[in-house]
């Protein structure tokens, strides 16, 4: 039989516990609040479906690696937290980035998010959490699109508090385009397909002047909105300036288009250097292209090769590409090292916060942060701008290849850090 004064003084120490809650509704208000106090909930959110789906093919692999890493928590101050991962796939909708990021900071109480992939993903996402006071750390865009296109002004202080970046901008294109572009003779004409939306503006401001003082002549037939299915007027107007150079920053299913009437229409016989961006960075989109995808230039955000291990889970480039393979019978992409480097960034900053449960001393912690990822360096304390530090690309190609993949992309310049081993030299595309 039980002893009638225990079970008093239990229900009357959980009472003073519990501030006098009653037994049955107290206990487990009480425990979820302290569980909640204990855990850190960072919110994940990439293209995964739609025209972007590309970027985030390898995200599941990634999170799954992390999750591991993850798996008995992190200790800040002495104290040990569980955390949470949740992501979330945009459908490559900005609207829908912006509404789940709004939902994962009103409905899931995130202490931090974290976005990558393109102006489409990362500008709403940020623009969701600067209105919300929660630190944010993005990555892979221009950050000149994101810290421009949502309101900065060149010499004046940063609008934003609560975001943050780190990525390439126009710098680490144009040092690695002028070094790969001069690894063979040309006329010196570049034809430009730049779309207006965020991406193609910020690259028509920016870029394109600082090719021109680079000694190449830029011929740009204005803007083209996304989704375009007719580029008859851009082919015609390159071919009759003969650009043998052709540079884009297109949609992945624009380029598909445009790059196939350009081969019907001829265009793509007189180009000796077609250098892609924002598509024609992953093996599936290179391989849609079929034999057109061969030679196709590009700059890189990661490979393989680079000498970098994540510090978030100690795996090295060449063993998570390898994981990556084995795991999903599919080809590497860059996209792993530079999702992988956002976790690797963001649990540093959480780490170093001091107090993880502090949205200002996170944002405080980001704002400071200089550490090594899987990408390399990230360094918040020397600009170019307050809110961005700077990565690097790397001059690379799409070869043909006999091995277990069409295609394998090969490192032709490494300009923007010398640790990248190269691997050949660039071969013209006709």
């Amino acid at each position: 039989m039980s002893n009638p004064n225990s079970r008093r003084d239990f229900i009357k120490n959980v009472g003073a516990t519990a501030g006098g809650a009653a037994l049955a509704g107290g206990l487990p208000s009480l425990w979820s609040a302290a569980s909640a106090a204990e855990t850190l909930k960072v919110g994940f959110i990439s293209p995964r479906t739609g025209p972007l789906a590309s970027f985030g093919e390898a995200d599941p692999y990634v999170l799954e690696v992390a999750r591991k890493a993850l798996a008995k928590g992190i200790t800040v101050g002495g104290k040990t937290y569980a955390v949470e991962l949740l992501d979330r796939d945009t459908q490559s909708d900005p609207a829908r980035a912006g509404q789940l990021a709004k939902e994962l900071i009103n409905g899931s109480a995130i202490d931090m998010m974290l976005t990558t992939s393109t102006p489409e993903t990362v500008n709403p996402v940020s623009d969701a959490c600067e209105a919300a006071g929660v630190p944010c750390l993005g990555t892979i865009m221009p950050w000149e699109a994101w810290y421009f296109g949502r309101g900065g002004k060149p010499g004046a202080p940063s609008p934003f508090k609560w975001t943050y970046l780190f990525s390439f901008g126009v710098k680490q294109f144009l040092d690695s385009y002028v070094n790969v572009w001069k690894q063979i003779p040309t006329n010196k004409k570049v034809g430009v397909l730049y779309p207006n939306d965020a991406d193609g503006n910020a690259i028509r401001q920016h870029l394109a002047p600082d090719l021109v003082k680079a000694g190449f002549t830029i011929v740009d037939p204005g803007g083209y909105e996304d989704g375009t299915t007719d580029f008859s007027s851009q082919i015609a107007k390159y071919k009759a300036e003969n650009c043998e150079i052709f540079n884009t920053f297109p949609l992945p299913p624009d380029f598909a288009t445009f790059w196939r009437q350009a081969a019907q229409q001829g265009y793509t016989k007189t180009v000796k250097i077609a250098q892609i961006a924002k598509t024609g960075l992953f093996a599936s989109t290179v391989e849609a292209l079929g034999s057109l995808g061969d030679k196709i230039s590009i700059g890189a955000y990661w490979h393989r090769d680079f000498p970098y291990k994540s510090s978030l889970t100690g795996v090295g480039a060449r063993a998570l590409a390898d994981g990556y393979e084995a795991s999903s019978g599919k080809q590497w992409n860059q996209q792993l090292g530079a999702s992988m480097s956002l976790l690797d960034a963001g649990f540093t900053a959480l780490k170093e916060s001091g107090d993880p449960k502090s949205k200002a001393a996170v944002a405080k912690a980001i704002a400071k942060l200089n550490t090594e990822t899987s990408v390399g360096k990230v360094d918040f304390t020397t600009g170019p701008v307050p809110n961005v530090a700077t990565t690097i690309s790397i001059g690379c190609q799409w070869l043909k290849s006999s091995g277990k993949f069409p295609f394998e992309l090969v490192i032709i310049e490494n300009s923007e850090d010398r640790k990248v081993p190269v691997n050949a030299k660039l071969l013209p595309y006709n």
